[in-house]
This record gives structure tokens, C-alpha cells and sequence, in this order.
């Protein structure tokens, strides 16, 4: 059985290990895994999109989820991407990391033509319907091009039970977290934030119960965590703003930057990112080099960082 899941605090989302040569490099995803629970995350999520889950195929995609779960080891719980425009493909997936160990998965609706927000419910409630584990309903219209609004999200919640959290990463996201906070009070679930923690103190202000994203130093997420939980809102502030600049680099369109990140972590053995995405230009990375050496001079990032 997987370990218990709370969707409470920090939850990585991960990064894909590739060779040079493209080719999957689970080596470096079971050390990226261990190095997460060693740190003190909440859990981890594969396969979303900073996992290139589009560029993979369903062998590789189970691969990836057996080395997660392995190299987890029951010490943190895995989360797993499986959204699919088509329904039954969707909970074909679903069933897959279900039976592979994953502790939930994370779904993102499926566009249509024209925009039906019952058929959307309908995808989410036979999905929902199929497996026992629970589902991260994703609110990321950048990626799908779908725009759920507060009622249909808040159905969801209301009327299929194992949708046990929503990850919300539709700008304004303080907004709609507050929104969603106020609607959700017979049946309260969590609301974790995405899009890189850009927008995570403002998000933790109105509601937010913590990150699902790929910032590539989960350390300082879950130090601002710890000071909100803790009334310390100016502690909070103060890490938010010290790395700043290093959230808005990283979240820049593609993965690269982040990858690079993770690479100089020792924590990946390449930043490859699988064709047809970008690797990162020379330029671009002297330019994450020099902005870790001017936040974090001296400090060895291959070590968990201290947060003082």
C-alpha cells in the first residue's frame, strides 16, 4: 500500500532524466527522489508537464513511475501525472500508476472544440469513478487550454468524492484560491500552488496549503511553509523575497532552466530536454550561473540547503 497522503505542504513536482542521447535516465531520478524525502518534502508528482509527460511513451511512463515509487520507498508519497484528452485513455493511465503504487494521480481536463463544462465534469467523474486512489484535479489553462471556472471546480469537489485537492495555476491565483476557500466549506480540500511558486506567498495569504511545483530548490518552500504555519508572515516574507529573482528566472516558458538547476545539484546527470524541446543556450546558462552564485555564494548546492 502507499504511504498516506494529506496534499498538505510541500509536494515537488519532478523533472525527467534524460542522457545525451535522450534516452531515460532512471539513475538520476531515484537519486532525485531520495534526495527529496532526505530534505523533508511532503511527496513528489511525476510525469507532469515539467516530467515531458507528452514526450513519453507508455513503457517509458511506467518505467518512470516503478523507479518514483522504488526509489520513495514508502518514506514520501507518489503522485503521478496521467491526463489524456480522451476519457478512457485518462483512466487507462490512471490505473496504471494506481496499480504501480502511486499514492494519486493528477489529472488536467481535456480540451474541446467548443468549451462544455458539463462534459468536462462528466471526464472527471468517470475517471474519478474508475480507480480508488485519490485525484489532483489540475487548474492550469497554459497547458490545456481549458478555463475551469470557481463553480465547476467547486462541483468537482462537492460531488466526486476522490477528488481530494485541486492545484490551481490560473492566474489571478490568489483570487480564485480565496474563491474557492470561501465556496469549499461543507467539503474543504486542499489547494496547492504551481506555476513555479511565483505567485506563492500571495497564494498561501488567501488559502493555499502549499506547493505542487518544480521549483528547483524545494528547501525554500518548505521554510516558507513552515513560517506560515508558524504566524511568522514576515519570516515568510523575507525567504519569498530573498529568492525571488531566482523563482521569476526559473520560470521562464520550457524546462531548461530548471533542468540546468537540478544538473548543477547534482542531482541529474544531464539537462537534456527530449527533442522538440529546448536546451539551454549558452548565454542563458551563464546567466543561471552567475544568478545561484550571486543568491548563494560559496554554498554547495549538491547539499540540502539550510535556510537560515
Amino acid at each position: 500500500m502507499p504511504p498516506s497522503i494529506s496534499f498538505q505542504g510541500v509536494y515537488p513536482i519532478l523533472a525527467t532524466p534524460f542522457h545525451e542521447d535522450e534516452g531515460l535516465d532512471l539513475k538520476s531520478l531515484d537519486r532525485l527522489v531520495r534526495f527529496m524525502a532526505d530534505v523533508g518534502v511532503d511527496g513528489v508528482t511525476v510525469l507532469g508537464v515539467l516530467g515531458e509527460a507528452n514526450r513519453l511513451i507508455d513503457a517509458e511512463r511506467e518505467a518512470v513511475i516503478r523507479a518514483a515509487v522504488s526509489a520513495a520507498a514508502g518514506r514520501i508519497p507518489v503522485i503521478v501525472g496521467a491526463s489524456h484528452p480522451g476519457t478512457s485513455a485518462c483512466l487507462t493511465l490512471c490505473r496504471t500508476a494506481e496499480r504501480l503504487g502511486a499514492a494519486a494521480v493528477m489529472v488536467a481536463p481535456s480540451q474541446e472544440p467548443v468549451p462544455n463544462e458539463a462534459r468536462t465534469f462528466e471526464f472527471y467523474r468517470r475517471v474519478a469513478a474508475g480507480i480508488a486512489i485519490p485525484l489532483v484535479a489540475q487548474d492550469h489553462p497554459a497547458s490545456t487550454g481549458v478555463h475551469m471556472s470557481v463553480p465547476p471546480l467547486l462541483k468537482l469537489v462537492a460531488e466526486i468524492p476522490n477528488v481530494a485537492c485541486i492545484k490551481g495555476e490560473a492566474p489571478p491565483t490568489p483570487v480564485k484560491f480565496a474563491a474557492l476557500r470561501e465556496g469549499m466549506k461543507s467539503r474543504p480540500v486542499p489547494i496547492l500552488t504551481g506555476l513555479g511558486a511565483l505567485y506563492g506567498i500571495f497564494d498561501l495569504e488567501r488559502g493555499s496549503s502549499g506547493f505542487n511545483t518544480g521549483f528547483a530548490f524545494p528547501e525554500v518552500l518548505i521554510a516558507i511553509v513552515k513560517a506560515v504555519r508558524a504566524g511568522d508572515i514576515e519570516r515568510a516574507w523575507k525567504i519569498y523575497g530573498r529568492f525571488l529573482p531566482l523563482i521569476v528566472f526559473e520560470q521562464q516558458p520550457g524546462i531548461a532552466v530548471r533542468k540546468e538547476i537540478l544538473r548543477r545539484r547534482g542531482l541529474l546527470g544531464s539537462a537534456k530536454v527530449r527533442h522538440p524541446g529546448a536546451d539551454l543556450d549558452g548565454g542563458a546558462a551563464a546567466q543561471v550561473h552567475a544568478l545561484l552564485d550571486r543568491l548563494l555564494p560559496g554554498v554547495d548546492l549538491t547539499k540540502p540547503l539550510v535556510i537560515d
